[in-house]
């Protein structure tokens, strides 16, 4: 476990470099243009650096199925109708063992393109993340670019068993592939038969337009009808996907973000992030998982460093926002996660959810501020941001395939409005955001190197301090905390409402004990506007807090 606190910064290059304002819907990449992995220069590293950005995670840089043709240079097209969006989903991968085309300048040289890109990342003080996606792969998956030696996937299967531990796919044996989307007619048309079930468990030929119709589920010996489990002998699907992942562990990247992780059996993970991490022992293996019942297993278990903390924290902070829950509910995270809060990876976007200052969640980023900071300061566990959050981009618009649901499409070519006015054609300045933009980006870089700086957030231990305090404040709306390293306690409020808070808090004896404080009038500093104070501090005098409306204070103070 890293002794310092984690900040990743999520990021898909095809996105984030690209210049092109036109965002015509549906456009081709022709029209709308692309990101490259050698636009993400030095300048734009030290300047994501300078956020307080500790881990890069490059999303979409394994290739994956796509509308565009690159079959001039030997890369087999995917049939559109098995494509989502133009550009098609990251999370459809269609070649585990190539860079995805779209992203090099240079197509034949793009595998170097993309270790260039790592080393500039080393060599800027950061650390490398990319995807593994273990559950399911493209609907046409094929590789040419994998090693001497290496057969497909599928390439062996008995296509008709529905279910055979050696077998890489599971087939509906006997029936073609028949989603509820159109499949095309005359030679485009998509044939597979027999079909193979989808990637989000649709164990039959008709999967609906909400299924994950463009995948198809990989086999890991686990029979779904039963749920019998056949691991001895080590299943081929294991195999071939160790493989892969000591594979892109040899191009020199730190990590892996692996994708629903929790659609895959502990028993794999156990078996191959030992293996991993036995020849290459620093690289971290965060797990993108969504039941809270499998978090101890898939922890101590499955071997996993972080665990996504969507169900809980993230979703309470949402609920919090949105005024439909009262602030006091966090307490209620950590105490669910207490014992493994770090290995939580705390965030408030990343590709899959709504951008959080979109018209569909809070609709204004500064209201934002005190949710970031209890995402960012409540325990020492990792926070991740994604491109274009410490700017308040809002994701508003249909782009194409994903239409406006207040994300950034994940499935078109486009670019994002507020990354590409900071980007500035590499400039990576200021001068074309807005005045709100602007205080939002320093905000995010002020509570991003408080977090990774103050070792009482990023290494100390949390005491919660509403349970003495809901008479002294409005626990719909308030939330006050201390976080405690040796001698270095922060006092940390947050006010999730529209009015000033004016609040007298109570530290209670056991705090005092507990984190070995002795009582007594202190120089307090407040971290983000060095503010200072004096204040008396024992167990029987209450603490004035001034907050502003959708603010935060975090008060420090180091014990004589």
């Amino acid at each position: 476990m890293n002794a310092n606190k984690i900040i990743i910064y999520q990021l898909l290059p095809r996105l984030f470099t690209n210049t092109c304002s036109r965002n015509i819907y549906n456009g081709t990449i022709d029209q709308n243009g692309v990101g490259k992995l050698n636009d993400i220069n030095d300048k734009v590293l030290g300047s994501i650096h300078e956020l307080g950005v500790t881990h890069l995670w490059y999303t979409g840089v394994i290739e994956h199925a796509t509308k565009t043709d690159y079959s001039a240079y030997g890369i087999a097209s995917s049939n559109p109708h098995v494509v989502k969006g133009n550009a098609g989903s990251p999370y459809a991968i269609r070649d585990y063992y190539d860079i995805d085309p779209d992203l090099a300048v240079d197509v034949t040289n793009r595998r170097n393109e993309f270790e260039q890109l790592v080393q500039r990342t080393h060599k800027a003080g950061m650390s490398v993340i990319i995807d593994f996606v273990p559950n399911h792969v493209a609907r046409q998956y094929h590789s040419d670019a994998a090693p001497k030696g290496v057969r497909d996937l599928g390439a062996d299967d008995n296509k008709n068993m529905f279910f055979s531990p050696a077998n890489n796919f599971f087939y509906i044996t006997g029936q073609h592939f028949a989603p509820s989307v159109d499949m095309g007619i005359g030679p485009d048309r998509y044939i597979e038969y027999p079909a193979k079930a989808t990637g989000n468990d649709c164990y039959n030929a008709t999967p609906g337009a909400g299924d994950w119709y463009e995948t198809v589920k990989l086999n890991y010996g686990v029979d779904p009808w039963n749920g019998s489990k056949h691991f001895v002998p080590t299943p081929g699907t294991w195999r071939k996907m160790l493989d892969i992942l000591m594979y892109w562990a040899s191009t020199g990247i730190d990590g892996f973000r692996c994708d629903m992780a929790h659609m895959v059996p502990v028993e794999f993970w156990q078996w191959a992030i030992g293996a991993v991490k036995q020849k290459y022992p620093h690289i971290i293996f965060i797990a993108e998982i969504y039941d809270v019942n499998l978090y101890h297993s898939y922890i101590h278990t499955g071997g996993f460093d972080y665990l996504y903390d969507k169900v809980t924290l993230y979703d309470t902070l949402c609920g919090v926002l949105a005024g439909q829950l009262p602030a006091s509910e966090i307490t209620k995270c950590w105490q669910t996660v207490d014992g493994m809060k770090e290995h939580m990876l705390n965030f408030l976007e990343n590709h899959d959810e709504q951008r959080i200052a979109s018209y569909q969640k809070a609709g204004n980023a500064h209201h934002v501020v005190p949710a970031l900071v209890v995402s960012a300061t409540l325990t020492t566990c990792p926070f991740m941001l994604y491109a274009g959050q410490e700017l308040g981009e809002k994701g508003a618009g249909a782009q194409g395939f994903s239409g406006n649901d207040g994300r950034t499409s994940i499935f078109d070519y486009c670019s994002i409005p507020t990354v590409r006015r900071w980007y500035n054609n590499g400039k990576c300045t200021l001068a074309n955001l807005s005045p709100d933009e602007k205080s939002l980006r320093k905000i995010y870089q002020k509570i991003m190197k408080i977090a990774t700086t103050e070792k009482a957030i990023a290494q100390g231990s949390l005491f919660d301090l509403m349970y003495v305090n809901y008479g002294n404040l409005d626990p719909t709306r308030h939330y006050v905390y201390m976080r405690n390293y040796g001698k270095e306690s922060i006092i940390i409020g947050c006010n999730f409402g529209p009015s000033p808070a004016s609040i007298d808090i109570d530290v209670p004896a056991h705090a005092f004990d507990t984190l070995h404080i002795k009582p007594g009038t202190y120089m307090m500093t407040e971290l983000v506007t060095r503010h200072k104070r004096k204040s008396l501090f024992t167990d029987h005098d209450k603490l004035h807090l001034d907050i502003e409306p959708y603010g935060t204070v975090l008060w420090k103070f180091k014990a004589n």
